[in-house]
């Protein structure tokens, strides 16, 4: 069922009502008497250096800034951590160079399940962010790269609400937000609401360059250039809210539900142009395409706690909800075709154009519900040990349906599938003395996948038991210097997505070039293993006197039964297919540094300049690849962020900024294809005007300098050599955000 929904109602009457509080008649001022002001990040440190597991803190302050419109924006700027996609339009949080399969993300330390994007999360709507570097027994054993673990807004008493509005432009189309938070708190009960709407409309330029040379068995010759313009728009709602109830002493209940709908369509206009020898069109072709989304999210999260005596507590939680998408593609040709060798009413007239580009219309929908259920026992012990055991278990279904004209092929596009996983861990955190920490945990996983793709039955089981050891130790009890060990054992398991995939088609035909290794067709598959990854994670951090941090940590991975997406020609059809294998055995090892700190700290007459820095460095080698480019699947050599923030004397302003880069990279996917990325950086800055304690305007500027984002293939082997290049256009975001505390 299609919803038709226009957002921008919505953020006018957001506006309105806290327009009409904000002129209200306001309550006479208390004296507090004397008000003690801390620096939230002393806060931030002190969680970070007491933890014995090694993690990263971002508090809510430093969350919003940049004023930045996601969380994947403000994720970006934390060491080793980084994003897929072009400068300003990037998605997929990847920690330490790994893609995003590789990084656990928990919501309130729950898994979230597939079809939640990190990207449609607010800063609005979270505390607080945890990133851990290695796996714990107890967050769970799906992190090869780290956890993220976001917290939502967990409002205080006395804390008054929140109403945001922005005005951004981008490559001349303008995008508005609205948010409100509000918080409440009594005797038995407290909640944290948040909403926030976006109307958002943002441009698209894209050129792509291919060539390719058949030698074998049949010699022939195709060159082509695309040109693809569109403008898209974004309707979203965003809702989560925090509701706790407190019962006897000792005793909550804690409901967080979460709701996210968006709709988005986009409109645009395709020129290719064509020369070939042998099979295929000639000429050039015009396409107008048009494509409309609709997605919604609900969750609801639950904790019940219980303490059963100062020493022991246990804790039921509950995860249950679902996704849907529902996704429409149409194509609409309109050809002149000159001198090719099907001509006008050749064989490449499948789309009912009679041209290079046919005429198609592809929907699909997916469905994703899941449930997760876990019991959790905390106790103290003595000698200093805390000991907690835990079940989970998490029962996932997803339905897929795809229908295209012209047919795909049989009935694929059309999947059924159900998972089960359950987990049971033990872990001991034992603070042996002032200067020693030590955890050691054990964790069981088991999944069961059933499903049905259109063209097999097939079932996937796999058992993971995952060690870990981690310790922290200080030279002396009050020293600000600390080392940080883990020797742990992660894994990666294989989502439904690449196991029970349906078969899919570029295209009906391939005479007018459109399958090929750049453009294959793509199919999951059943066998695949977990990837088990054995990890050893090395730290030292110093930390200054007046708040601030220098870390520098180094990692390694050994990972078994590695997946990569393979690209084969099928001998049987003659298509380009590609698929996820297990391919063997991979490496990965890096060095992260790490300052924080105010320039005055080092400087005494310098200006308190709070100054922020971060560089990592990876490197990967996959068996049986040949070098030098054979890391693991896009993983970056290098990623980097220098930024700072100044109050300046005498003003209610703060100014600050971030420069992010990502040098160019290459990676060789298989021993016939290569990928390249070009350099990717990203300029951003600010200025904070605070007007009064209850009002402030922050003016943003992202992407500074906005450059081409390339990325290319190579595929060359003894019968085909195919060279692919596509260049996005980048744009500056300007961005003017008011705040007013009500």
């Amino acid at each position: 069922m299609s919803i038709s929904i226009s957002i921008k109602p919505l953020i006018w009457a957001l506006l309105t009502l806290a327009c009409h509080l904000a002129c209200a008649q306001k309550s006479p001022t208390t004296d507090m008497g004397q008000v003690e002001i801390t620096d939230k990040r002393d806060d931030e440190i002190k969680d970070r250096r007491e933890s014995t597991v090694s993690k990263i803190v971002i508090t809510h302050e430093e969350i919003e800034r940049m004023g930045d419109n996601n969380i994947g924006d403000v994720l970006q700027r934390q060491p080793g951590i980084s994003l897929g996609g072009p400068p300003g339009r990037g998605s997929g949080i990847r920690m330490r160079g790994l893609s995003a399969g590789y990084t656990q993300i928990l919501m309130d330390g729950q898994r979230m399940p597939h079809g939640f994007s990190i990207e449609s999360l607010t800063p609005e709507m979270v505390e607080r962010i945890e990133i851990y570097r290695s796996p714990t027994a107890e967050t769970g054993a799906q992190a090869v790269a780290g956890t993220i673990n976001i917290i939502t807004r967990q409002g205080k008493r006395g804390e008054p609400m929140d109403l945001k509005s922005s005005l951004a432009s981008q490559g001349g189309q303008l995008t508005e937000m609205v948010s409100l938070s509000t918080h409440q708190d009594q005797a038995l009960f407290s909640a944290n609401y948040t909403l926030s709407a976006n109307h958002s409309t943002t441009p698209t330029h894209a050129e792509t360059d291919l060539s390719r040379e058949v030698l074998e068995p049949f010699p022939s010759s195709l060159s082509r250039t695309t040109f693809n313009d569109s403008v898209s728009k974004r309707d979203s709602i965003n809702a989560t809210a925090r509701l706790q109830f407190k019962d006897a002493p000792g005793e909550t209940l804690t409901l967080m539900p979460f709701l996210m709908f968006a709709r988005s369509s986009a409109h645009g206009t395709e020129h290719l142009s064509q020369s070939s020898s042998g099979s295929g069109l000639s000429g050039f072709d015009d396409a107008n395409t048009r494509s409309l989304r609709e997605s919604t999210v609900l969750r609801l999260n639950g904790q019940w706690k219980k303490v059963l005596s100062p020493d022991s507590n246990f804790e039921l939680k509950f995860n249950g909800g679902g996704w849907n998408s529902q996704n429409n593609q149409v194509q609409t040709a309109g050809s002149e075709v000159s001198g090719g060798s099907g001509g006008s009413g050749g064989s490449g007239g499948s789309g009912g154009s009679g041209g290079i580009l046919p005429t198609t219309n592809m929907t699909s929908t997916i469905s994703d519900r899941s449930f997760t259920s876990s019991l959790k026992f905390k106790q103290l012990l003595t000698g200093g040990h805390e000991w907690v055991s835990g079940v989970e278990i998490e029962q996932v279904i997803r339905a897929e349906e795809a229908f295209a004209t012209p047919a795909l092929l049989g009935n694929a596009g059309d999947l059924g599938a159900r998972q089960l996983r359950s987990a049971f861990y033990t872990q001991d955190e034992w603070q042996i003395n002032p200067q020693w920490g030590t955890y050691a945990g054990l964790r069981y996983e088991h999944l069961d996948t059933h499903g049905n793709n259109g063209l097999m039955q097939s079932v996937n089981q796999s058992t993971v038991i995952s060690p870990m050891l981690h310790a922290m130790w200080r030279p002396e009890p009050d020293s600000k210097d600390q080392v940080r060990m883990s020797l742990t054992r992660s894994y990666k398991a294989t989502p439904i997505s690449s196991l029970m995939a349906p078969y899919l088609r570029t295209s009906q035909d391939s005479t007018n070039g459109s399958n090929g290794p750049s453009d294959p067709d793509t199919v999951g598959n059943p066998y695949l293993k977990p990837e088990l990854a054995t990890g050893l994670d090395f730290a030292l951090e110093h930390y200054l006197a007046d708040g601030g941090i220098l870390s520098a940590s180094v990692f390694y991975r050994r990972v078994d039964n590695y997946v990569r997406t393979l690209v084969a020609q099928n001998l049987s059809s003659g298509r380009w297919v590609s698929s996820p294998q297990n391919v063997g055995t991979a490496n990965t090892e890096g060095l992260e540094l790490e300052a924080k700190f105010r320039l005055n700290q080092l400087i005494s007459e310098a200006p308190a300049v709070n100054l922020r820095a971060n560089v990592s460095f990876f490197n990967s080698q996959v068996a049986g690849l040949p070098g030098p480019h054979n890391q693991m699947d896009q993983q970056p050599h290098t990623t980097g962020n220098f930024g700072g923030d100044y109050r300046v004397k005498g003003f209610p302003l703060t100014v600050g900024g971030n420069f992010n880069l990502t040098p160019a990279y290459e990676t060789q996917t298989s021993a016939a294809q290569r990928l390249n990325i070009s350099r990717k950086q990203e300029f951003d800055v600010y200025g904070l005007w605070k007007v009064d304690n209850t009002s402030s305007w922050r003016l943003s500027l992202f992407n500074l300098g906005p450059q081409l984002f390339s990325t290319g293939s190579v595929y060359q082997s003894p019968a085909t050599l195919e060279k692919s290049q596509t260049h996005n256009q980048t744009y500056l975001n300007v961005q003017l955000l008011w705040e007013k505390r009500l």
